[in-house]
């Protein structure tokens, strides 16, 4: 039977495993997995029970409420999670026995809770949670007031919003303590000013670990984020040194001496690696950078359309001697290991793929692991570690039934030259049916960050262009991660648009040789820095006949201050606000170059994208008119900035036929 093509209808059909967790005793695991209700366009998620001896996969929960992080009790006989089942704007903490049944409504907060997990010895759930501001809850119970609404937002802290969660409230994150028995909460920690996040726990339950930024004003110094452990006897708080920079996701060593985290070294330098740290409990001694002689990126970086599989705090080994890692290379995410003495790196699973969430047995004698491909949707894998965990066999087929009906090409992986000699990462991905006797148009497409990389992961967007006739490529050109601090800092300090737009350049160039390309129905897209880049593009060069810039950033004079990364985007220019030093940022925004646009161009933006503000888009599509260059401009309501990943659907779909369209236009 022949082969169906992807549509962009296809967003529909999937159902991605958001959140995975194996049961102590290793015989099962918990699965959150994602659809959409087509009827009324809201996303939903449902828990599945997987044995992992039989491999076989069944729904553990119902209904078309959201249910997400999922987590065993130490026993293995009750599973936590957090849902809006009961209330679909104020999620709770719930409990369910895990050989099924009715589940328990756990808490009575009015809040947001994040990083939930149970003590070791059970006794209690820690979280971190944030309080709804009182104006709020008091709007909420009064049905005038909560139709009169909001009559005025009073601000004081510089970050105040956040694309795609809005308004932050007055309250901060703060530690907090649930009795697993009666539910009942106790707040561990508060102040006005500082967050307290990521909390973990020492193995014998009697220590919070957890990481705040303390300085005088966090607005202002974002990147001073410390490490504190919380005494729950005495309630005492206790500072452990640590390099300045940002910190997130700890672990105690299996004796509570030593505790792991992931970390950047340096202010304002968000193109270093994140890197495995240690440092021993008490603070007594100062941290060791365990990963740095390496020079790869702590981190799951690799970009794809589906929302990025999740990253976990580093995993000690059961005798202390290794830590497992997730690390982001030459467009894969492996698990690795880390000797704790020699500091020795070791391969453990790196695929020709992307790991998420791994996660071990009570014993580590099994490992179970999310695992992407670039034709694949990701998909429960387990390993053993009676074999060093280097076989998988693959447990759960979630997709897989219409996946098998459609034409899916492998992207060929192509490594090239960039304008310095440089070594370049890129794939191509051809039509469904490709002919190389024929010439095809093409699209090349730019990842956003820049600091990401795209990689051996599924992209519906990239097979949805590909299944309109066109050759797609993609490819890692320097300011992105993956590649080392060389690769990544290459554009940092003012160089937007110089070594980047150079290395593009020469991916064009390697394409455009090909005998099966036509160099005149060539396009660019790209979203965020991709969109950045998709408009300094038309700024520079006429060699593509067509392109489309999506949530792009076009002014940083404008966007300073007003997106919901505010003042802080001037660290990666030169550090100097408009009022002190407007030429770099002029120089570095694609507005400055415009005049020279002649390439037909779709501009795509969110209303309400806070990270690129719509103001961004509305300066390229009014300068491109002014030009009597060829335009159109799609402005989607109610959306974020992350559209393309965490849109609405039916918003997705018509997004994903403004482009084809777009490109159809100019390039057919």
């Amino acid at each position: 039977m022949a082969k169906k093509i992807i549509t962009a209808e296809d967003l529909y059909k999937m159902q991605l495993i958001t959140d995975l967790e194996i049961a102590p005793d290793g015989k099962k695991a918990i699965l959150s997995v994602q659809e959409v209700n087509h009827e009324n366009e809201k996303k939903f998620s449902n828990l599945w029970m997987l044995d992992l001896q039989t491999g076989k996969t069944t729904p553990f929960t119902s209904g078309k409420t959201s249910i997400s992080s999922p987590r065993w009790s130490p026993d293995g006989d009750t599973i936590l999670f957090i849902s809006n089942r009961d209330d679909e704007k104020q999620p709770q903490l719930y409990t369910i026995s895990a050989n099924g049944g009715e589940a328990t409504k756990l808490t009575s907060v009015e809040g947001e809770f994040d990083h939930i997990s149970w003590s070791p010895d059970g006794m209690r759930i820690i979280c971190q949670f944030r309080k709804k501001d009182s104006d709020a809850i008091l709007r909420e119970k009064n049905e005038k007031l909560k139709e009169l609404g909001i009559t005025v937002r009073e601000i004081e802290r510089t970050f105040y919003r956040l694309d795609g969660y809005g308004w932050y409230p007055q309250e901060r994150w703060h530690l907090w303590e649930i009795n697993p028995r009666d539910g009942q909460a106790k707040q561990l920690s508060d102040h006005k000013i500082y967050d307290e996040t990521g909390p973990f726990l020492s193995p014998d339950s009697s220590q919070i670990g957890f990481f705040s930024n303390r300085s005088d004003d966090p607005d202002l110094n974002p990147a001073m984020d410390d490490l504190f452990v919380y005494e729950l006897k005495s309630g005492v708080t206790r500072k452990i040194g640590t390099p300045p920079g940002n910190k997130s996701f700890g672990a105690f060593s299996p004796d509570g001496k030593w505790i792991a985290y992931i970390g950047q070294i340096g202010i304002g330098e968000d193109w270093r690696n994140s890197n495995l740290w240690v440092v021993d409990s008490e603070g007594q001694h100062a941290a060791i950078n365990m990963t740095e002689q390496y020079d790869v990126n702590v981190s799951s970086s690799t970009l794809n359309d589906n929302g990025p599989l999740p990253f976990v705090a580093p995993i000690w080994s059961l005798d202390g001697q290794s830590i497992f890692i997730q690390i982001s290379k030459h467009g894969n995410t492996g698990l690795h290991k880390i000797n704790v003495k020699t500091r020795q790196l070791e391969n453990v699973i790196v695929p020709s793929g992307v790991i998420g969430k791994p996660t071990f047995d009570r014993q580590q004698q099994v490992l179970l692991y999310l695992l992407g491909s670039p034709n694949t949707i990701p998909q429960v894998y387990k390993s053993l570690a009676i074999d060093n965990f280097s076989s998988s066999r693959q447990l759960t087929h979630f997709n897989e039934a219409w996946l098998k009906q459609i034409d899916l090409e492998l992207p060929e992986e192509v490594w090239f030259k960039g304008s310095d000699g440089n070594d370049l990462q890129g794939w191509i991905l051809k039509p469904p049916g490709f002919d190389a006797t024929q010439k095809y148009p093409s699209v090349m497409e730019i990842h956003g960050g820049p600091l990401a990389q795209y990689g051996n992961l599924w992209m519906h967007e990239f097979y949805y262009l590909a299944s309109k006739g066109y050759v797609v490529y993609y490819c890692n050109p320097r300011g992105g991660q993956g590649y080392g601090e060389a690769h990544s800092s290459a554009i940092h300090d003012g160089k937007w648009g110089t070594k980047d737009y150079e290395d593009l350049m020469c991916w064009a160039d390697t394409i455009e040789k090909l005998p099966y390309i036509d160099h005149n129905r060539m396009g660019v897209t790209g979203g965020s820095y991709g969109g950045y880049m998709t408009t300094w593009i038309i700024g520079h060069t006429q060699r593509f006949n067509a392109a489309v810039t999506q949530r792009c950033v076009s002014n940083l004079i404008s966007m300073w201050g007003s997106s919901d990364f505010n003042w802080a985007f001037q660290e990666t220019f030169g550090n100097k606000a408009p009022y002190e030093d407007i030429e770099i940022l002029w120089e570095c925004s694609p507005m400055k170059h415009i005049g020279a646009a002649k390439t037909p161009t779709l501009v795509i933006h969110s209303e309400q994208d806070l990270r690129c503000p719509l103001e961004q888009g509305q300066q390229v599509f009014v300068a491109l008119k002014k030009l009597g260059v060829p335009t159109k401009f799609v402005i989607f309501p109610d959306e974020p900035h992350g559209l393309s990943r965490v849109g609405r659907t039916d918003r997705r779909v018509i997004r994903l036929h403004q482009i084809s369209g777009w490109f159809d236009q100019y390039l057919k």
